[in-house]
């Protein structure tokens, strides 16, 4: 009885095996012909699809999908032109489903889009320097009828905060619960929005008196990074190269960009500010700025702040650039980072030609 047991476990596993294999076989049969296929594409540009068929299978007919999305059928082993216009930066997934011989076999690959803009790189002069709370780990800055804002960061030392940009005192703060890590903020219909890292928590304040109207959780399982609005919705990075569109009531997604320059994504994108209908984001541990189109991710131009380093008194807690306000009374920007001193008021303007 045991050597039937025996023989029958082993008849089961050649039989699994042998299906198994058939499945692998199947989806070997096929391939992307990649002899016209670039790995990167930009938005102006046509993804020209066919199959590889080595072994001269008679195919019926293929399905094409970019990133899930079926983008497109062909009869037999034709080339399917998508054009790319209109969708996001970043991988396009792609799957081939071909039909054959009342049969279907799946191949992948992908591509990436990037945008077709050179980020041109912008200069700027400084026209004030005015003192900055050394203590303040600064996570998000913005100016809001004439009074600056900022939220700061680190467990235990997390504020909400009013601040006299012009002497550096602060006149009204709040602290967050020692378990939250805050981080950027943004004010829209007198309301303070602000975010904190890793507890995927948000709060709500009063702009006035700062009393809490309410928290909300993260509409997804992201961190909290830089925040800003454009007078209607809200948009918030999360530290890759995503900047989410916000509902201000709701706190759920509208859209999404992927932040892109004309050859790879740009990741860390921080503290955000809204400016002449452009998104300025920090870029962690770069001490720069990109200017950013919020209809499609691209990076339009870049400002290099890292001299600003050099001006701030050096000390065991100076962190990096992190902290842009723009004071539509004066149109300058306000500068500052983690721990610095001083807070640079900049005038941004094209760069010289040398």
């Amino acid at each position: 009885m045991k050597t039937l047991k025996i023989l029958a476990f082993i008849s089961l596993a050649i039989t699994l095996q042998s299906c198994g294999d058939d499945d692998k076989d199947k989806n070997n049969l096929f391939k992307l012909d990649t002899s016209a296929m670039k790995q990167q594409y930009h938005l102006h540009e046509t993804l020209s699809l066919s199959l590889v068929n080595a072994k001269n299978k008679p195919v019926d007919s293929v399905v094409y999908y970019l990133n899930n999305e079926r983008a497109g059928k062909v009869t037999g082993n034709e080339k399917l032109d998508i054009k790319l216009e209109g969708r996001k930066f970043g991988y396009q997934n792609i799957k081939a489903l071909t039909f054959y011989d009342g049969e279907n076999a799946e191949v992948t690959g992908r591509i990436e889009l990037v945008s077709d803009i050179q980020p041109e790189l912008l200069e700027y002069e400084i026209v004030n320097t005015y003192p900055h709370d050394i203590e303040a780990y600064t996570q998000g800055l913005e100016f809001y009828r004439d009074t600056l804002y900022e939220g700061t960061g680190q467990y235990q030392h997390s504020t909400l905060r009013k601040v006299d940009y012009k002497t550096g005192k602060v006149y009204k703060k709040i602290s967050q619960k020692g378990e939250y890590f805050g981080e950027g903020i943004t004010i829209l219909n007198n309301k303070v929005y602000q975010l904190t890292w890793r507890e995927k928590t948000g709060f709500i304040y009063d702009a006035d008196t700062f009393e809490k109207i309410k928290e909300f959780p993260y509409f997804k399982n992201i961190e909290g990074w830089g925040l800003t609005n454009d007078g209607e919705y809200l948009y918030q990075s999360d530290g890759t190269e995503k900047i989410w569109k916000l509902d201000p009531e709701t706190l759920k997604e509208v859209d999404y960009v992927n932040v892109y320059t004309s050859n790879s994504k740009i990741k860390a994108v921080n503290e955000l500010e809204w400016i002449d209908g452009k998104i300025y984001g920090n870029v962690y541990q770069k001490d720069a700025v990109a200017v950013i189109d919020p209809a499609t991710g691209a990076v339009e131009t870049i400002i290099n702040f890292s001299e600003l380093k050099q001006k701030v008194t050096k000390h065991p807690k100076m962190d990096v650039l992190n902290g842009i306000a723009y004071n539509p009374k004066t149109k300058t920007i306000f500068v500052t980072g983690k721990n610095w001193d001083k807070m640079f008021e900049v005038k941004i303007k094209k760069k010289t030609e040398e």
